[in-house]
């Protein structure tokens, strides 16, 4: 159906989607969300297409019921280790609108954006995002939209993230043998800061912590744009698993202890109650103290979060984090990661949850639909039917997604 837009988060533990159109008064809400179980992928990386193709075309009805629409494109998020970002810059002559005013075009700012991204990638690897962070006209820095401008030399500073060709393939395949077609391909860490970060955060410098099942997404920003991405092969089942070999106990019941009794920072605990729990097949329950629960929590978080401020310190020592810390993903749910996070960081750690208003609120105002809804709104922002609804960006150009549609056609 024209209009109707969705987002695919493909997670290591789970499958979620989310849909939203304009509705008759021109404004953008969301009308559904679907999930599943995921059991095919490990540590963000697609390891069975079938079962994961099951797991998406589940999702998706869900979310086709829930929505009354028929779901046939998706805008398809991508994750896991193999997510790498470099920084680089371009420079480009003026030619300008006419030759005698030197006034910046949108035409100087392709071509500065396309000498920045002239990098070595590998065959492997291709690029899915580049993100102008800012233009420098002649001597004038941090400009974040020089069109119109006058100059003679424009200079573009870009993010750029980039994917293995391995695993998009995998993504392609899934989707696709589930019965849909891609509209588009993200990187999801960037799709859930597009969700749950407001400006000031952004221009002020923040570090986006989205934890989800099998990995932990970090993305700092700094003057309104990502300078940095990192994938760590770590999340929450790691702690499930921690729970699980500790006190010898099921995954399944180590889950549940973890989402119902969990806590990653002792203060917390006011009484520390037993916690009984179903023993493994052919043992009986026990009770184990909570706070020896907690005690495993605490040391897998803490490590995740140890391993993130090793992988940004330089530009922590900068001190241009006055956006904080925001954390977002389903791991971000568990109790006490706020002031574990500002316990480690040292600045204050806030809980990101979308901030789109309008439609089913309850259903996707939440850490873990972070990703998919910020897929939905990228989607929104390149898609030229809802174009005059939609925020565009003040770096130039506004499109979120740049080199998918030559990705599908030279590779899938």
């Amino acid at each position: 159906m024209s209009g109707v837009i969705a987002g695919l988060d493909i997670g290591t533990s789970k499958i979620r989607v989310v849909v939203g159109e304009c509705n008759d008064n021109g404004t953008f809400e969301i009308i559904g969300v679907g999930s599943c179980l995921s059991t095919g992928l490990q540590k963000g990386i697609i390891r069975n297409i079938d079962v994961t193709c099951n797991s998406v075309k589940a999702a998706v009805e869900s979310a086709e019921i829930m929505s009354g629409r028929d779901i046939e494109t998706l805008f398809v998020g991508i994750g896991g280790p193999n997510i790498e970002s470099v920084n680089s810059k371009g420079v480009a002559a003026v030619t300008g609108k006419n030759r005698s005013d030197r006034e910046i075009s949108e035409g100087d700012i392709a071509r500065a954006v396309e000498q920045a991204t002239a990098v070595p990638i590998p065959m492997y690897r291709k690029m899915i995002h580049v993100l102008p962070r800012g233009y420098i006209v002649d001597e004038q820095t941090k400009v974040k939209n020089p069109t119109n401008m006058i100059g003679v030399r424009l200079e573009c500073e870009v993010h750029i993230i980039t994917a293995s060709v391995d695993d998009m393939q995998k993504v392609v395949h899934s989707v696709r043998r589930a019965g849909y077609e891609l509209s588009d391909i993200g990187y999801n860490g960037y799709a859930a800061g597009v969700a749950v970060l407001n400006e000031d955060e952004k221009d002020l410098g923040c570090v986006l912590i989205d934890i989800g099942g099998g990995t932990t997404d970090v993305l700092v920003y700094k003057d309104g744009q990502p300078v940095y991405t990192s994938v760590l092969p770590y999340g929450g089942i790691q702690v499930t698993n921690d729970i699980s070999a500790v006190h010898h106990i099921s995954s399944e019941m180590a889950d549940r202890v973890k989402l119902e009794c969990g806590c990653c920072w002792l203060p917390l605990i006011e009484k520390d109650e037993p916690v009984i729990i179903s023993g493994v097949t052919g043992m009986g329950p026990k009770e184990i103290p909570r706070s020896k629960i907690c005690e495993v929590i605490y040391a897998r978080m803490a490590e995740i979060f140890s391993l993130v401020k090793d992988k940004i310190s330089p530009y922590l020592k900068t001190g241009d984090f006055g956006g904080g810390i925001v954390l977002t993903g389903g791991g971000a749910l568990l109790s006490g990661t706020l002031e574990l996070a500002g316990e480690i960081f040292g600045v204050p750690a806030r809980l990101g949850v979308p901030v789109l208003k309008g439609g089913l609120v309850s259903e996707y105002q939440k850490p873990d639909y972070a990703a998919a809804l910020g897929l939905v709104l990228m989607g929104l922002e390149n898609n030229t039917e809802n174009a005059p609804v939609s925020k565009k960006t003040e770096s130039g150009g506004g499109k979120f997604f740049n080199f998918f549609n030559k990705i599908i056609k030279d590779f899938f």
